[in-house]
Order: C-alpha cells, then sequence, then structure tokens
C-alpha cells in the first residue's frame, strides 16, 4: 500500500462516504486536533508509567481514532465506530480510581512536573481545543455530536487527573498558583 495518493495535492481530501472538502474546513481542522491530541498521549505513554496508566492510555488513543473516524465521515454515513455514553462512564471510573489516592486540591495548581505529567497537562489543553471545535462543528452541521463532546470534556477531567496522578507516581511536588497579590489562589474561592 502507497501512503502517498496524490488526492490531497490541491488541497482537499476526502471523507468517509464519498464527499471532498478543503484540508482547512472546520471538519478537518477538528480531526487534526484530535490526531495531535493522540500524539501527544503517545508522548506519555514513551516515559515510564505503570501498566495500569499504560492500558488507559492505549484505549483513549484507540477511542480518539474512533473520534476521528466519526468527525471525519459525511454527515448521515455510518463510519462503523461510535463514541458513546460507555467510554465517558469508564472516564469517570478512571478518575476516581486515580483520584483516591492524590490529597485533596484545595489550590489551583500550575501545570508541569515530572516530564510525562507536563505533556499530559499539554494533553489537556489540546483536548480542550478539540472540543470547542467539536462545539462548533455541531452547531455549523447537522453531525450528532453530543457523545463525542461528554467524552471530550471528560478525557480533559482525566488527562488533569492523570497529570496529579504522575506526578505523584514520580515523587513530584505541585506547584501552587500565586497570584499578584503573593497569596496562594483557593480552588474552592
Amino acid at each position: 500500500m502507497k501512503i502517498y495518493t496524490r488526492t490531497g495535492d490541491t488541497g482537499k481530501t476526502g471523507l468517509a462516504g464519498g464527499s471532498r472538502i478543503a484540508k482547512d474546513s472546520l471538519p478537518i481542522e477538528t480531526v487534526g486536533t484530535i490526531d495531535e491530541l493522540n500524539a501527544l498521549i503517545g508522548i506519555v505513554r514513551s516515559f515510564p508509567l505503570t501498566n495500569v496508566i499504560q492500558g488507559q492510555l492505549r484505549q483513549i488513543q484507540s477511542r480518539l481514532f474512533d473520534s476521528g473516524a466519526v468527525v471525519a465521515s459525511k454527515e448521515g454515513f455510518d463510519c462503523g465506530v461510535t463514541v458513546d455514553a460507555k467510554q465517558a462512564v469508564w472516564l469517570e471510573e478512571c478518575i476516581d480510581g486515580h483520584n483516591q489516592n492524590l490529597k485533596e486540591l484545595k489550590q489551583f495548581i500550575l501545570p508541569g512536573g515530572h516530564p510525562a505529567a507536563a505533556h499530559t497537562h499539554f494533553a489537556r489543553t489540546v483536548c480542550r481545543r478539540a472540543e470547542r471545535l467539536v462545539v462548533s462543528l455541531q452547531s455549523e452541521s447537522n453531525h450528532e455530536l453530543d457523545s463525542l463532546l461528554v467524552f471530550l470534556n471528560r478525557l480533559s477531567d482525566y488527562l488533569f487527573v492523570l497529570a496529579r496522578a504522575i506526578n505523584a507516581l514520580h515523587s513530584q511536588t505541585e506547584t501552587a498558583w500565586v497570584g499578584a497579590s503573593g497569596k496562594e489562589n483557593q480552588a474552592d474561592s
């Protein structure tokens, strides 16, 4: 199988289901952002992590491929995969599992710490961008993307908690946000 097809040389690409659209269109921008998120999670996986975390991240990467397929499909076309409520529930279970081993968060924290945690925080911000793009795509089309929105919203929560868990795993202290007043800013204020 050849990697290059030359069909995109004019700035258009194909959607699953048969139509061609501009490579800078909202659906393709959304797919590209989901792909970027998947690649960042691949970077996180390159660090030493527990088997549980590695397994969770592998599953998330597969669900992100599903997400890209859903977005890159012509409206009304069944691409053969879905993103449904089960994935969001699973992420909630993962969040709860990681959270029970973490100190209660009483202030906002700065992204950083162990390189794997810092990359996880970065992945969280890309996830939020993907979520914003899906909101725009849904409002500008007839794509039914409610389940994908829930999945991405929960995934960003998961990535935040995972970054904290990775820092704890590697004995990295979290850094509290100190505002211009010089006081730590409380998360519950």
